[in-house]
This record gives C-alpha cells, structure tokens and sequence, in this order.
C-alpha cells in the first residue's frame, strides 16, 4: 500500500521515467503509478520523479505534483525563473488539467445537462486526525469544484471510464468528490472498498498551458494505461 492509502503498483524502475516533452525551459514527464512525486521522509522514501529527472535534467525543478498511487503527467521547470512563471500560471487556473479515472458503478449525466459536463461542487478540508485523508466539510471546506464527463460504461465490472477537469487543487480532490457522490475510484483503498485492483485508476492524461517562455500553445497527452 502506497503512503496515501492506495494500492500499489509494481515498484517502479528509474527507465520507466518518460519524457513526454521536452525543451531548454520546460519538461513533461510521465509519472508511473507508485512513484512519489518529491522525497518523502526517511531514506527509503528518497526515490521520486523530481530526484530521477534531476539524474538526467540536473536543472530540474518541481512545479506541482501528483498523488503517489495517480500516473500521468507532470511538468517541471528548467529554472527559477520558469518555475515562478508556471507556479502563477497554476495559480490563476491558466493550465487545464485532464485525467482519466474508472470509478465504481454506473455513472450518466445529470439530466438536463447541456455541455457534456456535469460538476462536483463541495468544500474540502484536510482531515487532520486522519491525515492523509481529506473530507468534505460544509462550514470550513475551501471550495473545490471539479468537473466530469462519463466516457464509457462496462456492464461486466459495473465500472464507469471518466474525463475529469479538475477547477481547483485540493489535496485528494478527485479521489474524496467521487467517493461523496458514491462512486470511488477504483483501487482508492483510502476511500474506496477493498476491491483487489492492483493500483489507483488513476491517470493525468492531458495538460494544456501557453508556453511559459514563447508564449506558444502546448496540448500534452498521456493515454491512460488502464
């Protein structure tokens, strides 16, 4: 089981690092599902995505980051200055974020829905006695709000394939919205019931930003690998 309670995938090996994109400025990777994002405490919990690139990219730094059991894309920049101008960038909502998720049942379409998208609209809060659990409160919750599109349903698991467009960045956003709706991701063993999926279904399949430095349009696409 993974720091944040989900399950683990097969330990990741320093090859699996993948760059989706890459120049003088800005690098997207491709985090494997089970490898933490930056070091965590103790030893044993220094291998990362931001020590593996700074191997390779020695100029490597963290932007944001994704949870350790979520695969997918993750940018870092190539300097301070590009990290200041990335980190306001996810700061003011200029970056668009898309993953891609199974969850639990059968989920459609509120009726009456008029874009393709419906919305999850409820306050979040870090759990404190429980970290690292985080849960909807109503009256101390920061608002967070995420939006999400049913893809495909499959009868034989009773499972829904999801878009979802995160509008904030809470911690364990997408993973506690699903779960306050009755549909938890699957292979969320933090939030989810046990269900023997070998890993969270859970992947960060598309970032779309202006180019930090030449201002050009980016559209990074990681497909899912569930």
């Amino acid at each position: 089981m993974t720091a944040d309670g989900s399950a683990q995938s097969e330990t990741p090996t320093p090859d699996a690092l993948h760059a989706l994109y890459e120049d003088a400025h800005l690098l997207a990777l491709d985090k494997p599902a089970g490898l933490l994002s930056v070091p965590g405490r103790g030893p044993e919990r220094a291998d990362c995505l931001s020590a593996r690139a700074q191997q390779r990219w020695p100029d490597a730094l963290v932007v944001h980051r994704l949870d350790q059991a979520t695969s997918g894309l993750m940018l870092l920049a190539r300097s301070l200055p590009t990290q200041r101008l990335l980190g306001a960038a996810f700061a003011e909502r200029r970056i668009a974020k898309r993953y891609e998720a199974l969850v639990h049942g059968r989920l459609d379409l509120p009726a009456g829905t008029t874009d393709g998208w419906a919305e999850i609209d409820l306050p979040l809060i870090v759990d404190w006695p429980n970290r690292p659990r985080s849960k909807v409160d109503h009256d101390i919750g920061k608002p967070s709000l995420t939006r999400w599109q049913p893809l495909a349903y499959d009868a034989a698991r009773h499972v829904t394939r999801l878009a979802l467009a995160p509008v904030t960045g809470r911690s364990h956003q997408l993973r506690v919205h699903l779960q306050a709706i009755g549909h938890p991701i699957v292979g969320d063993t933090l939030y989810g019931p046990p269900d023997g999926a070998p890993r969270l279904m859970l992947h960060a399949c598309e970032v779309r930003l202006a180019h930090p430095i030449t201002g050009d349009a980016l559209a990074l696409h990681s497909p899912a690998p569930f």
